[in-house]
């Protein structure tokens, strides 16, 4: 049986003996810890010289992993050098251990794709753990180093990994006014100074890299501020660690050292393993050697959940913006100072906005799949209302967007969408999703599943029309902007559900090929096409206005049913609040909106506590399900992606939200009063889907008001 001895210079309460196999070959194991005593570790060395088939030593600061010419801090060299002189292979573990780093990422990049795509990494400790810089590098720029600060008290937080190489060739530019030593560590002010500077790191922070060496003086003075909800990278995770962060509210434990025996060890007694095992000396240990023993005894790295349940964060950015400049008011400032000035005042408000750089409205947090998957994102505003964008040429949009687009890559979002208005200016986020360094989608996929979402749950809500299981409904539907992007994919969706599906719009070559298309897809459909929609408003049960008239007028809507249920999914509304009260027995819903699953938390958007809009949805449902890829953009919807992302919201908890109008929410007190208003209108006023007196029958008597 071979023996592997692990000489360390921690406490000695930690030591233990066992027995195990290894490489087919049978090993006992054990290790003396020296409580931090060089010369006693230098005593066991030779006493254990020729007894061990290898040697481990452990608890010594590694050797930065840097090329020739950088900074080589050398620490413990007497052990190290009289390691060299005894005759038992001997080893710190350096080899395996940055074999492992590199393949601990790369796993878990495999397995979890994206996983650090965009994180906001801080190393407390770049210079020690390098190899895990370079490799995260390839999948985030958003990397952040604390070496200045724990090294050398300086107050300055280092940003790239080029300024690392830096500081470790001792040209970074913080150095240039460093004393010949160490800032003094009984300058309290600048000590506290330090620790507040390293706190919001680290709670800025989604990956925090933590040596394994002085582990527990890294984080000393932490708290479940600084580690609550992280994902922490270090090796060696002995038990009493777990604890220590699940005590701090960490996520995700990645142990950089792969757990092959029944008990964690530190990698020197791994690669002692392997020395013995392979009877070799340390420096004749290939790198190959260690990637085929990895490979072949499934050296993976740990993922430990210190809660026991699989957790993920997933990041996402979208893109808000004022309505109008009567929205500009939510601002306290604006609406204080607005109180005290002409009109006119707004109006410059609104121009002066539309010019500013995007900010962070609000964070959005709480936001948790039945899966288990989770995320977490920003709202950003960029300050143009629809009337100034229309005001300007696109590439005036654009220029605001890929601004965003870059903060949200710094904050960490994986994924970004566009709201609203923005996703309609020029060629509807094709441009944008080219020269944005993250993915971007439009939301208009889920915007069209839930505008019939909640068509459908107004209709059965109604009760006007009689709906059997399993057939299709036998009502009239039209969908006024029909060839456009959200509207085709509407004429679709009602096709599915509906007997008889009106196509209304200008370009009638569109139409037809739409028609055709349909009829190919659900041919048991009735399907007519106008370019004239008022002609049949009157028989129309469901009507989905879906263009981008820009504030022109597209319905009257004192020509349409009692009853029917209007879904205005234009941005902007095609329908006016004044519109809108011309008739109170018709139901205007303005699309449909999301509740989103868990218990999400931001600012108010206009919207009921955990509602949001579906194009936020959609952005949200991608990032649930780490789909961090250019998803809806264009003029174009296809019709599979929208029952994609259908399913995907089903799978993680998205329902349709309480229906909204003009007014706010409808409660069902709201909609058994629209249908009793209704009801009342065809019995006294409306024979035969047409009024016995109106304007399509009598037009010199046209009221230009309430029907």
């Amino acid at each position: 049986m071979k023996k592997i001895i692990s000489v360390s210079l921690g406490p000695a309460k930690y030591d233990y003996t066992f027995e195990s196999e290894f490489l087919g070959q049978q090993f006992i194991i054990r290790r003396t810890g020296t409580d931090g005593s060089r010369e006693k570790a230098a005593e066991k060395l030779l006493e254990y010289d020729k007894e061990a088939d290898a040697i481990g030593i452990g608890n010594v600061k590694f050797p930065y992993a840097f090329t020739k010419g950088f900074l080589a801090k050398k620490h413990d060299d007497q052990i190290r050098n009289l390691g060299k002189k005894i005759q038992t292979p001997v080893t710190i573990g350096n080899a395996l251990r940055n074999v492992s780093f590199e393949w601990a990422l790369r796993f878990i990049n495999h397995k979890h794709p994206d996983y650090f795509k965009n994180a906001k990494v801080l190393f407390l400790s770049g210079m020690s753990s390098y190899p895990i810089a370079k490799v995260m590098s390839e999948y985030t720029d958003n990397l952040t180093f604390a070496d200045a600060l724990i090294e050398n008290n300086i107050s300055k937080l280092i940003h790239s990994l080029k300024g690392l190489e830096k500081y470790a060739r001792g040209t970074h530019e913080i150095l240039e006014w460093i004393p010949g030593k160490r800032l003094r560590s009984s300058v309290v002010p600048l000590q506290k100074w330090n620790r507040y500077v390293l706190s919001k790191a680290m709670q800025k922070a989604t990956v925090i890299v933590v040596p394994a060496y002085q582990f527990y003086e890294y984080l000393k003075d932490t708290s479940i501020e600084e580690l609550g909800g992280k994902t922490i990278i270090t090796s060696t995770v002995y038990d009493d660690r777990i604890d220590f962060l699940k005590s701090r509210g960490v996520d995700v434990i990645i142990d950089t050292t792969p757990k092959i025996l029944e008990r964690v060890v530190a990698p020197n007694v791994i690669e002692a393993l392997i020395l013995a095992a392979l009877d070799k000396k340390s420096d004749t240990v290939h790198p190959d050697d260690l990637l085929e023993i990895i490979s072949m005894q499934k050296m993976d790295p740990r993922i430990i959940y210190p809660s026991g349940q699989e957790k993920r964060i997933n990041r996402f950015a979208f893109v808000i913006h004022p309505l109008s400049k009567e929205f500009l008011k939510k601002d306290k400032a604006v609406d204080f100072i607005s109180g005290f000035t002409p009109p006119a005042f707004l109006d410059a408000v609104e121009k002066v906005v539309a010019y500013a750089p995007p900010w962070v409205y609000s964070k959005v947090t709480g936001i948790k799949s039945p899966t288990g998957a989770e995320a977490e994102g920003w709202l950003i505003t960029v300050g143009g209302t629809p009337r100034q964008m229309l005001a300007h040429d696109p590439e005036f949009t654009y220029k605001r967007l890929l601004q965003a687009a870059r903060m949200a890559r710094r904050m960490g979002a994986q994924i970004m969408g566009l709201g609203a208005f923005t996703k309609v200016v020029g060629d509807a986020g094709v441009t944008v999703a080219k020269k944005a360094d993250i993915p971007i989608t439009t939301g208009n996929s889920y915007s069209a599943s839930g505008a019939l979402w909640a068509a459908a749950d107004a209709v059965r809500r109604m009760g006007l029309i009689s709906i059997e299981p399993g057939r299709k409904i036998a009502a009239k539907t039209m969908v006024m902007g029909a060839s456009g992007a959200i509207g085709s994919v509407c004429c679709r969706l009602l096709a599915k559900a509906f007997n008889e599906v009106i196509l209304a719009g200008r370009n009638t070559a569109k139409l037809l090929a739409l028609q055709q298309s349909i009829l190919e897809e659900t041919p048991d459909v009735k399907i007519r096409i106008t370019t004239n929609a008022d002609r049949y408003l009157p028989e129309m049960d469901v009507i989905v206005t879906a263009t981008s008239g820009a504030g022109k007028k597209i319905l009257d809507i004192t020509r349409v049913k009692p009853g029917c249920v209007i879904t205005d999914v234009a941005r902007p509304l095609d329908l006016s609040p004044e519109d809108v009260a011309k008739r109170p027995d018709v139901l205007v819903i303005e699309s449909g909106e999301i509740e989103l699953p868990g218990n999400p938390e931001m600012k108010n958007i206009g919207l009921p506590p955990k509602v949001v809009y579906a194009c936020l949805a959609e952005t949200i449902v991608l990032a649930l399900e780490g789909r961090y890829e250019i998803f809806t953009v264009g003029r174009g919807i296809e019709w599979e992606k929208v029952r994609e992302i259908y399913k995907m919201g089903l799978k993680h908890g998205m329902k349709l939200a309480a229906i909204s109008g003009v007014n706010g929410v409808f409660s069902d007190e709201d909609i058994f009063k629209v249908r009793e208003l209704a009801l009342a209108a065809r019995k006294n006023t409306w024979q035969n889907g047409k009024k016995d007196s109106g304007p399509e029958n009598h037009p010199e008597k046209h009221p230009g008001g309430s029907a």
